[in-house]
């Protein structure tokens, strides 16, 4: 129990000298297998972006899961859960997406033996589509992975050591930028000096505590709440439901309008919200779209199978990578609701003074769930061993991040420039453009500051920006006549779609002079700005989708030679044979019961 204050309010724990000697040991672990990295390395380019070529399939199923759950799972995830339910599970259940990216995509990249996703795009149709392709990549990493990862960082300390201040240059500074800065300082030093190999390594230790103390968290949890028919009934069936325009009959869902306001109290917009921002209609098409571009095309999740040796190994991984995926509804989605749920019973009274008089957590409070449930729910020495992984994960996520800008930099603009550098040039270019990303990301922290929620801020800028990297990458595999012009003319418009709805929104949610109340309503911006991001990312992917077909057939058809290989349609007979021996049995059953398993969830959280 809690000690409490005169008033009965509960006092706030702090870590104990336990809980700092359990996360002293296991960051002495992480440098340790680091160093271990660092002598294993090479001065090379494969050695440093693809760890020579060499990893296993439990590392790149480890890593790939690691860098995912990183930043925008353990603090946005758990906030949306405690505000809005199981709607962003749709998201988690994407591990049917990494099944797609093992047994439909991985021949093709093993194939290709390419550094970079927009390698392989020069390679199927022109080097043009690669340096479009990097640049937009480039300013999405830097807009939505490593900026969340550090504000992420900043809110995980700034609830776990709030009593941490200093004072720079004469101004304050809080324990939110000094756990920003940390975050960079400590991650960047082992991502610079040991590359991919010391990040995939490094993941897959974070995995084993990350898993184990979110599980420990969630027991936790539901042991003060009750157990999990007193997490159902006091969160309800809606928090439950992730199709709830399809609820059965007997059960409550309705549409609500939300109204926001400017400073001034004027009103900004009012929208017909279904679940918070994700309407089920928008999760049914758009979220797919989201996740097959993620999974399958994303220079920050495919560099790891890149990585593999052979077809086989790269496909396992994929394969571990989506069993692993099945944790996060659980791990960190379960938690928000029980989160949530001690909010409204009362039996944790700092939650309960979140709650806002329309029974509901308030958003911002909502984002630190997780890490407040960590601080007021887990006792000495587990709250340490919890508090490292997360934050390791933190770092983890960051460092994959940094090493696919700096792969991506290195490999698809400065090689091309300097094309007889040295191996150890390329190395240290990687290293230099590593440092240049994180400076750039830190300024654009106060946008995300007045976003509406971390996890909503990072799904609405990818939809604006994946749909055309979906089309191009889709399409062009799956379809042989569709050329270069018809690539590069779909990315060009639907990025310029994605930014303009990129613009409109920064415009109000910055609140720049002259847009506090935001647009004028009715006009053409105000109904760019209320169309549900969802709903506009497929406007995206259709526009850029149409675009694409229209040029190519408007242009003379690819040379089927050069591109022998890299579609379904060009694969020579050798090359499906190669493919085909290398499927096992065993990675078939697996699979399969991947599947099952997500249906199966679908399935329990209907209400």
């Amino acid at each position: 129990m809690l000690p409490a204050l005169p008033h009965g309010q509960p006092v706030a724990p702090t870590l104990t000298g336990l809980d700092w000697f359990a996360i002293a040991v296991y960051f002495g672990l992480l440098i340790g297998v680091a160093a271990w990295v660092v002598r294993k390395g090479r001065d090379t380019a494969a050695d440093y972006f693809l760890a020579g070529r060499n990893l296993g399939w439990w590392v790149i199923g480890a890593s790939i899961f690691a860098s995912n759950i990183g930043s925008e799972h353990i603090v946005g995830l758990a906030g949306s859960g405690a505000s809005d339910g199981v709607a962003l599970a749709h998201y988690e259940l994407h591990a049917w997406c990494l099944l797609v990216l093992a047994w439909v995509f991985v021949p093709f990249y093993s194939r290709s033996l390419v550094f970079t996703m927009p390698e392989f795009l020069e390679r199927r149709f022109s080097a043009p589509s690669r340096y479009v392709l990097s640049i937009v990549s480039l300013v999405t990493f830097v807009v939505t992975k490593v900026a969340v990862g550090i504000f992420a960082g900043g809110v995980v300390f700034a609830t776990l050591l709030p009593e941490i201040h200093a004072t720079v240059l004469g101004c304050p500074v809080n324990s939110f930028w000094i756990g920003s800065v940390a975050v960079i300082v400590l991650t960047g030093l082992y991502t610079g000096l040991g590359g991919m190999r010391a990040v995939a390594y490094n993941d897959a230790v974070q995995v084993v505590v990350l898993i184990g103390g979110s599980a420990l968290l969630t027991f936790y949890g539901l042991h003060r709440l009750g157990g999990w028919s007193e997490l159902r009934r006091l969160c309800g069936p809606e928090m439950f439901n992730l199709w709830k325009p399809i609820t059965p009959a007997g059960v409550q869902a309705t549409w609500a309008p939300v109204l926001e306001t400017g400073a001034n109290g004027a009103p900004i917009r009012q929208a017909w919200y279904f679940n918070g921002n994700f309407p089920w209609p928008g999760m049914l098409i758009c979220a797919p779209i989201i996740g097959l571009w993620y999974w399958c095309t994303d220079q920050y999740i495919v560099q790891r199978a890149l990585a593999a040796p052979d077809q086989a190994t790269a496909r396992r991984g994929g394969i571990f990578a989506a069993f692993l995926k099945l944790f996060p509804v659980y791990l960190f989605i379960i938690p928000g609701l029980i989160f949530f749920a001690l909010a409204k019973s009362g039996r944790v009274p700092h939650f309960g003074t979140m709650m806002g008089a329309d029974g509901r957590l308030v958003p911002a409070e909502a984002q630190a769930a997780f890490p407040l449930m960590v601080k007021y729910l887990l006792p000495p020495g587990l709250r340490g061993i919890v508090v490292a992984g997360l934050l390791s994960a933190l770092m983890g996520s960051l460092s994959g991040v940094f090493n696919a800008c700096s792969t991506l930099f290195t490999v698809d603009l400065y090689q091309k420039l300097r094309p007889l550098a040295s191996q150890h040039q390329l190395v240290r270019m990687g290293r230099i453009s590593t440092g240049v990303v994180v400076v750039v990301a830190l300024a654009w922290i106060p946008v995300i500051q007045g976003a509406r929620g971390l996890y909503n801020y990072l799904q609405s800028v990818q939809g604006y920006l994946a749909p055309p990297i979906f089309v191009v990458f889709f399409f062009g595999v799956f379809w042989k006549r569709l050329n270069a012009a018809g690539c590069l003319w779909a990315m060009v418009v639907g990025f310029a779609i994605g930014l303009f709805r990129m613009v409109v929104d920064t415009v109000v949610t910055m609140r720049l002079p002259g847009f506090e109340a935001g647009y004028r309503p009715g006009s053409f911006l105000w109904v760019v700005n209320n169309i549900n991001f969802q709903y506009f990312s497929v406007l995206i992917t259709v526009v850029s989708a149409l675009v694409m077909i229209a040029f190519s057939y408007a242009t003379p058809a690819p040379d089927y030679a050069r591109i022998g290989g890299l579609t379904f349609g060009t694969a020579s007979d050798e090359d499906r044979a190669q493919t085909r021996a290398s499927w096992r049995p065993r990675d078939v059953v697996f699979s399969a019961v991947i599947v099952l398993c997500i249906l199966g969830a679908y399935l329990y959280f209907t209400g």
